[in-house]
């Protein structure tokens, strides 16, 4: 067991519980999604032995490539897609994920409710905002937001549960964590996935109910070193 990897999770939980009680919220009410993006099957084994059972991945084909093993010796995990969603990937996100996050355009929903109806499993939907309208990043713009899960809902019959955003970097993201939860106030989501390992104390102010921190807990990845 690394005690860097059990001294992080733990950290990363007691500052979780300290920001929830601040903003006078229960602790319990904040999900954490332990971000395995590049992290080894050894890796993530270590923080699952120390009771972690929530995951997120960025892409379809990593986790496709490592994350059914870890399922079949441990069902009970839950995995998230935190990253863009391709049409022809929806297949696989569907068997994959118990949730998605990034729901963000017409052709992916037609997609999902296309796919729902010929498989079993029905993973929870979260649309993903662009907040900061920014060109190369993906997401509904929030003008948009309204009419897109209305969208999903009536056109597609998809049950939408929140949303979830990824603020720029250099702006204030506590202007788009204000922004995220107003719009899902306006629409009753009760799922609201924004915060990362550097401003996810500030999302739980605002009212995140899902916080997704990998560098935090796992350490720098190799990309980001360089």
């Amino acid at each position: 067991m690394s005690e860097t990897v059990s001294a992080s999770l733990q950290a990363v939980e007691r500052d979780i519980a300290a920001a929830a009680k601040r903003a006078g919220r229960d602790p319990a009410t904040v999900k954490l999604i332990a971000v395995a993006k590049t992290v080894s099957e050894h890796a993530i084994e270590e923080t699952i032995l120390l009771g972690q059972r929530r995951f997120g991945e960025n892409r379809v084909q990593e986790a496709k490539a490592k994350w059914p093993a870890l399922k079949e010796r441990h069902p009970d995990l839950e995995l998230h897609l935190i990253g863009p969603l391709q049409s022809n990937k929806v297949r696989d996100a569907v068997q994959l994920f118990e949730v998605i996050h990034s729901v963000d355009r017409p052709k992916i929903a037609q997609a999902l409710a296309e796919e729902f109806a010929r498989a079993e499993k029905r993973p929870r939907l979260l649309v993903q905002v662009n907040t900061g309208e920014e060109p190369q990043k993906a997401g509904i713009l929030p003008s948009e937001t309204d009419d897109f899960v209305g969208l999903c809902r009536d056109d597609y019959g998809l049950a939408i549960e929140g949303l979830m955003c990824i603020p720029p970097l250099d702006e204030e993201a506590a202007l788009h964590f204000a922004l995220l939860a107003k719009i899902a106030a306006r629409l009753k989501l009760k799922e609201l996935s924004m915060g990362m390992s550097g401003d996810f104390e500030k999302a739980i102010a605002f009212g995140a109910t899902y916080v997704r921190i990998g560098t935090a807990i796992f350490g720098a990845r190799e990309l980001d070193k360089k």
